[in-house]
This record gives C-alpha cells, sequence and structure tokens, in this order.
C-alpha cells in the first residue's frame, strides 16, 4: 500500500516524515491484501471523521465525488475530516485522479493502492488501517450514497450508538438482479444474526473507531459488522438514506459476489453459536 498525504500536515513537515520513513511489505494475513506501508505514520493529531471510499475503475465519478464530499463536511461547526481512498487495483485513470486531488487538497485527501484487485471487504480494511479519524464512514466510489447524510450518521451517533447502518429506503436499482437478492440477502443476516437492519448491503455506514479496531475483515465481511459489533456488545441502529442512481459505468461489485456471501454467513452462523 503507497500512503499519499497525512492530513493536517503542512507539506514540509509530511516531506521530513516520508524521508525519514522506508517502506515496508504488509499483508493482511486474512484477506491476503498486499501493499507498502510507510513506517511513521504517527498520528499528527485528532481526526474526527474518515471517509474511506474503496475505489475499482471509477474514474468519472472520484472528482464530482471529492467535491460532494467537501460541500458536505466544510459548513460551519462541521468536524474535522479527512478522506481516504483506497484503489482496489484499478486498470482505469482512477489512481492518477486520486493523486491529482491529494496534489490539490493534500490536507484531506489521501490515498491507499493496493497492489492488484483484492475486492470491497480487502479494501476497506486497508482504508480502516489508514484511518486516523475516531469515527469511520465508509462510502461507495459511484455517486449512489450521498455525502449529504454523512451529518445524520453523526447526529445519530451522538445519541448514544456505536453503530449507524444506513437504510437505501428508496433504492435506485433494478429489481431482479439488485433489489431482490438484496431483500432475500438482509431478511437471511437478519433472521440468523438476530441483528435485524433493513439493508446490511448499503456501504454507508458510520462506526465508531474501537468497534472497528479488533475486527479482522475477509471475504465479504464488510457488511455483516453491525451483527459482529452487535454481538461484541456494540448499540446499533440504522436510519434512511439517500440512494442515487449511477452515473458512470456498471457496478464494480456486484451479484457475483453472492456464493461469497453465503458462505460468510455460514461462518457467522458459526461464531456466534459457538463463541
Amino acid at each position: 500500500m503507497n500512503i499519499y498525504g497525512i492530513a493536517g500536515v503542512a507539506p514540509a513537515a509530511r516531506r521530513r516524515i516520508f524521508a525519514a520513513s522506508s517502506p515496508k511489505p504488509y499483508t493482511n494475513r486474512l484477506s491476503g491484501a498486499t501493499w507498502n506501508e510507510p513506517l511513521g505514520m504517527e498520528e499528527i493529531h485528532k481526526i474526527a471523521v474518515s471517509v474511506v471510499v474503496p475505489v475499482y475503475n471509477e474514474e468519472q465519478s472520484l472528482r464530482p465525488l471529492w467535491e460532494e464530499i467537501r460541500d458536505a463536511m466544510e459548513v460551519p461547526d462541521a468536524p474535522s475530516y479527512e478522506i481516504i481512498y483506497v484503489d482496489d487495483g484499478s486498470a482505469d485513470r482512477s489512481v492518477d485522479i486520486c493523486r491529482a486531488l491529494h496534489e490539490e487538497d493534500p490536507e484531506h485527501v489521501r490515498l491507499v493502492i493496493l497492489r492488484r484487485n483484492f475486492g470491497q471487504t480487502a479494501a476497506m480494511a486497508a482504508g480502516f488501517d489508514a484511518a486516523q479519524g475516531e469515527v469511520l464512514i465508509p462510502l461507495d466510489a459511484d455517486l449512489q450514497n450521498d455525502p449529504r447524510d454523512i451529518h445524520p450518521l453523526l447526529h445519530k451517533l451522538d445519541e448514544g450508538y456505536d453503530v449507524v447502518s444506513g437504510w437505501r429506503e428508496k433504492r435506485k436499482d433494478g429489481f431482479i438482479l439488485r433489489r431482490l437478492p438484496s431483500i432475500i440477502a438482509n431478511w437471511l443476516i437478519s433472521t440468523i444474526t438476530g441483528v435485524h437492519l433493513h439493508d446490511y448491503g448499503c456501504t454507508l455506514k458510520a462506526y465508531r473507531r474501537e468497534v472497528t479496531e479488533h475486527m479482522n475483515l475477509y471475504g465479504e465481511l464488510h457488511r455483516f459488522l453491525p451483527a459482529l459489533a452487535s454481538w461484541a456488545g456494540a448499540r446499533v441502529t440504522e436510519i434512511p438514506v439517500n440512494h442515487r442512481a449511477r452515473k458512470f459505468g456498471s457496478s464494480n461489485y456486484g451479484i457475483g459476489r453472492t456464493t461469497r456471501v453465503v458462505l460468510d454467513l455460514i461462518t457467522i452462523k458459526f461464531l456466534l453459536s459457538y463463541s
């Protein structure tokens, strides 16, 4: 993993940090994701919110998404924030665009580059590892999630919850290939785990850092995080969030994951039954 930028640090200070560091290989033992992790990534100051964006061939969406996140977060009394783009082996210009966004907004934009395509869970885990925020908010790169929902998620956390899950109540996807499998999957996951949510598949969620710090993510486990968190004692809830039709291209993390989701659900059932 290559990491570009440290939030809130002047360029000269960043150069000093990286000049004193040398990259070392890092491998997540469960997901197998590999990258180069620079040394000297010690926390510089407290960041309130880390927006983590897994990226896979989303070159057309990245700049509009950055603009939307910036507009949502740079309002009066908004918390400090960083945006961590995690490139998951893109074959288009996604990495170049993320680099340009970092150069344009080095205070907020950071970039993690995986060595190849490892999948959404591994990309999200890498972003969580790199994040400095007290609250972690994963967000899809395709513009279907609305960054304006970040503040309602944060307000709900302030009511005493540890995880707030987005619910795409008015989902803008096709019924047969997207919504129907999702309805069935959400019913299965809720029934088996006992944690009843309408929309486990919605990427847009808010996690307190302590909820994710000791969780090892692999396969498709990112979608089960609310259930795992609840099992560990976290308070979990959900709120409706806006969902928009995809503007560019087609889904890169699609229905082909169904088999892995089912296998991971079996694993979750085993863990919840015997732990």
